[in-house]
């Protein structure tokens, strides 16, 4: 029997497994990269949440294969499609759980804990929450805390509580776009409703203002960060600041593309648009120098003052 893995690959949703590497933050943050046990310990924790984001996938395409078809993009999905059965995918989660299981019984108490309140959380997402206005972005919000947080266990290291409101609601703002997304995406608002019928709750004027606000916390919590005494202690500088102006692009451009209908999903805009990722790119280089050499850089520079 012939076995078509790119279905079977594709419901696992390997792309999405980018928004795992958050649990890469507090390694990078606590000036912890020259560790080799805290990068296995990392790379531990970034492969069970790839397992159990990858289970909440396939739970979620196997209740909604249906009004996925409605939409110009999810119709596409293998169980949309018609490329799987539901049979196949439920073996495909037992799988991932069961490798899910493996990484996780090796792991402290308080990871196991916070990996079942993860996959818990996702799972009612799918089931309950994803249908309920503001708790379902708070959700996808919460979800990414709990990622880094359990990053930061890992490594048995600490990161500023100004990095996790940063963190979170610059997640509030990416669902909050993905939501804006979904409703330009539909021509037709009766057809938007069909397919989630949350997006009937949701108006371009809403969700324009909740970007607003959440995208101005994020900005202002990090610059907190950036500005905050410990920030400046550990790393002798207060650069960060300086790096704002990619910051500021990265969001605008983010929604501009979003709110725009230019991409089908936010992860795409992450994955596929230069601009975006240049942006990204510079400002994580920037970020790496200022947390390897920014103090000796501001010494020097003192000499010239």
């Amino acid at each position: 029997m012939n076995i078509s893995w790119r279905p079977i690959l594709q419901l696992a949703r390997p792309a999405h497994w980018v928004k795992n590497v958050v649990v890469f933050m507090p390694l990078v943050f606590s000036r912890r990269m020259n560790d080799l046990d805290a990068w296995l310990s990392a790379c531990h924790i970034l492969a069970l949440f790839c397992c159990l984001s990858s289970i909440a996938y396939i739970v979620n395409d196997i209740r909604d294969y249906k009004i996925d078809r409605l939409h110009p993009a999810k119709k596409k999905r293998p169980l949309a499609a018609e490329m799987l059965s539901r049979r196949a995918a439920v073996v495909e989660a037992v799988m991932f759980l069961g490798l899910a299981i493996f990484l996780a019984v090796r792991l402290p108490a308080i990871l196991r804990i916070l990996a079942l309140a993860f996959l818990v959380l996702q799972i009612c997402y799918t089931f309950l929450l994803k249908r309920e206005p503001l708790l379902d972005v708070l959700t996808i919000a919460l979800g990414f805390v709990l990622r880094t947080y359990s990053g930061t266990i890992a490594i048995r290291s600490e990161i500023s509580p100004w990095l996790f409101i940063c963190i979170f609601t610059i997640c509030l703002f990416l669902g909050f776009c993905k939501r804006y997304n979904e409703l330009v995406t539909f021509v037709d608002q009766n057809a938007a409703r069909k397919h989630r019928r949350i997006l009937g709750t949701y108006s371009p004027e809403l969700l324009t203002h909740l970007i607003t606000v959440s995208a101005g916390i994020a900005v202002l919590a990090f610059l907190s960060y950036a500005v905050n005494d410990s920030t400046i202690e550990r790393f002798g500088t207060n650069y960060f600041v300086y790096t704002l102006p990619v910051v500021i692009y990265s969001i605008f451009r983010f929604a501009m593309l979003s709110m725009n209908g230019a991409y089908s999903d936010p992860t795409d805009i992450i994955l596929h648009d230069r601009p975006f990722q240049f942006a990204a790119l510079l400002w994580a280089l920037s970020a790496l120098i200022i947390i390897l050499w920014g103090k000796d850089i501001c010494a020097w520079l003192q000499m010239y003052y």
